[in-house]
C-alpha cells in the first residue's frame, strides 16, 4: 500500500498487489491526515492481513493505530531515521516532535508491535526517550544491498568524478557539497563534482530545479538528474560523497561500498555506521564544507588509498549488509510476532497476506 508512483507497474510485474494510498509526506493538514488514516483502516478491515509492516514515520503513525483498531494485527514498524522533526529546532518542529513522540510511544508499547531501528544511535534515542521498549526493539541495518548487482569495476579514466547521489534535499548536505565544489574549482583542482537525483517537492528541505540549474550554470557542479541504473552510475565515480545531517542507514553509501568506492560522509547517525573512518572512507563534521573539501582532496590525490578503502568497503558490505542477511533478520522478526502461526499454517511468506504501508 503506497502512493501511486512510478514503481507501481514494476511491483505488479513482480507479483505484488499494489493498493493506492493518498499520503503526502509534506502536508501538515489534519483533515488530509485523517483521510490517509481512514484509508489504511478501511484496507486493513477489508484485507484482514496476518501481519503489517510500516516503513517511515507517517505510515507508522497511521498504520500502527489502524492495526490496533483491527484486533491488534501484529505490526512491524521500521524507523528509517528520525528526520527533520527530531533534528530541527524550530518552534513548529518542537511542537510536532512532542505530538509525534506521544503517538509513537503509544504505538510502540502495544503488545502487537515490534520496532526496527536501522542504527544503534536511533535505537538508543528511542529507548532513552521512552518511545520504545528495549525488549520490543531490534536493530536491522537497512534493507540490504543486492551484492550481485552492485559489484566493483575499475575506476574510469579521465578527470576524477566525485558523486553525491540522493534526493536533492538540504538535509543531504547539498549546499556543503556545492561549497566544496566551488572551493576545489577556485584551487584549480581537476575534478567533476556530480549531483545525481531529483528534487522532492513533498519534503520541506527540497532544493528546487531552478537552484540546481543555477549551480550548474556556474560550472562548479554537474546535475545528472534521476538515474535508474545505479550500479553503472556509481561505478562511473572515483569518490562517493554524502554529507548528510542524519540518516537511518543510507543505502547509497552501502551500494557505493559494494561497488568498491571510497566514501566521504559525515559523522551523523546512520552515515557513521556505514563508514569506519580511515578504513573504507572518511568522516567529517556535519555542515562543515571546509572539512569536506579537505577530505575529498585527500582521496583525489591518492588512488592507492581509494582502492584500499574500496576493497575494505566491499568486504564490509558482504559481511554485514547483504540483502540475504537483512532478509533473514526481517523474517525472524515476522516469525516471532506471528507466535507460531507461521509454522502451523505451513505457508511460505509469499503466500501470506501482508500489507506494507510505505511512501513511494
Amino acid at each position: 500500500m503506497t502512493g501511486s508512483g512510478e514503481y507501481r507497474a514494476r511491483l505488479e510485474k513482480e507479483g505484488f498487489q499494489v493498493i493506492p494510498w493518498s499520503i503526502s509526506r509534506r502536508s501538515l493538514n489534519p483533515f488530509r491526515a485523517l483521510y490517509s488514516f481512514f484509508q489504511v483502516l478501511k484496507v486493513y478491515r477489508r484485507e484482514r492481513p496476518d501481519l503489517v509492516h510500516h516503513v517511515a514515520l507517517k505510515p507508522i503513525i497511521y498504520g500502527a493505530i489502524a492495526a490496533r483498531f483491527c484486533s491488534a494485527i501484529p505490526a512491524v514498524n521500521t524507523v528509517t531515521g528520525m528526520g527533520p522533526v527530531f533534528s530541527n529546532s524550530s518552534p513548529l518542529m518542537f511542537l510536532l516532535r512532542r505530538v509525534l513522540t506521544g503517538l509513537l510511544r503509544w504505538n510502540f508499547t502495544a503488545a502487537n508491535c515490534t520496532v526496527i531501528a536501522q542504527n544503534e544511535d536511533d535505537y538508543a534515542l528511542l529507548v532513552k526517550q521512552g518511545i520504545a521498549m528495549p525488549e520490543k526493539t531490534v536493530v536491522i541495518p537497512g534493507f540490504g544491498v543486492a551484492t550481485g548487482q552492485f559489484v566493483p569495476h575499475p575506476e574510469p579514466s579521465g578527470v576524477p568524478i566525485v558523486m553525491l547521489a540522493a534526493r536533492m534535499l538540504r538535509e543531504k548536505g547539498i549546499h556543503e557539497f556545492v561549497a566544496a565544489a566551488k572551493e576545489l574549482r577556485n584551487q584549480g583542482v581537476p575534478a567533476r563534482m556530480v549531483l545525481v537525483g531529483e528534487p522532492d517537492p513533498n519534503n520541506p528541505g527540497c532544493i528546487s530545479e531552478e537552484q540546481l540549474r543555477a549551480w550548474v550554470a556556474t560550472g562548479s557542479v554537474e546535475w545528472w538528474g534521476q538515474q535508474d541504473n545505479m550500479p553503472s552510475i556509481l561505478c562511473q565515480s572515483h569518490v562517493v560523497c554524502l554529507p548528510s545531517y542524519r540518516e537511518g542507514l543510507p543505502k547509497v553509501l552501502l551500494e557505493a561500498a559494494a561497488c568498491g568506492r571510497a566514501i566521504v560522509t559525515t559523522s551523523a547517525p546512520g552515515c557513521s555506521h556505514v563508514v569506519r573512518h580511515g578504513e573504507n572512507g572518511l568522516l567529517v563534521p556535519i555542515q562543515d564544507s571546509q572539512a569536506l573539501t579537505t577530505a575529498i582532496l585527500s582521496l583525489l590525490g591518492n588512488k592507492e588509498l581509494r582502492n584500499r578503502m574500496g576493497e575494505a568497503g566491499r568486504a564490509r558490505v558482504l559481511g554485514e549488509f547483504s540483502d540475504e542477511q537483512v532478509a533473514r533478520q526481517m523474517l525472524e522478526v515476522y516469525r516471532k510476532l506471528l507466535h507460531g502461526k507461521w509454522q502451523s499454517r505451513g505457508q511460505d511468506l509469499t503466500e501470506k497476506k501482508a500489507e506494507i504501508s510505505t511512501p513511494a
